[in-house]
């Protein structure tokens, strides 16, 4: 049976829809990836670049908000922040075995400079988060 595995950050419009992807992909028999934010926006435009340039398209994807996931009383097995600290800490208290990790990465929302100066940026964030779903798949994928 497959574990549930929770991605949240502020938006839900990038770093936790790119992770979710990521796991999903790379581990998909073993964990079903989910993503949702405190605030849900909208995707964000250069990681759906960012996204596509590796082969992942979510494009399509919504966001989510964290309160629908705990209103669905889908349970979560880890719940993973991918926001800074401070936010993560508003991140609510999941009922049941619920393990909480922290993989804090920089906002794409708050980049600057020009469309390919900031893409750039993105490209490294993706990377990173790659390189972290990698290593857990690593860890607790047989």
């Amino acid at each position: 049976m497959k574990k549930h595995v929770l991605f949240v950050c502020i938006h839900n419009s990038a770093r936790s829809q790119m992770a979710e992807a990521f796991l999903n992909r790379l581990c998909g028999d073993q964990f079903e990836a989910q993503s949702a934010g405190l605030e849900p926006g909208s995707l964000n435009p250069l990681v759906v670049e960012a996204m596509a340039e590796v082969g992942v398209d979510i494009s399509k994807k919504k966001t989510q908000s964290v309160a629908d996931v705990l209103e669905s009383g889908q349970a979560v097995a880890y719940a993973i922040t991918v926001c800074d600290e401070t936010s993560a800490e508003k991140c609510p208290i999941f009922p049941g075995p619920t393990r909480r990790l922290h993989w804090g990465f920089p906002d794409p929302s708050a980049l600057t400079g020009t469309h390919e100066e900031k893409l750039a940026d993105v490209r490294k964030i993706r990377d990173q988060i790659r390189a972290r779903v990698e290593k857990w798949c690593a860890e607790f994928c047989e």
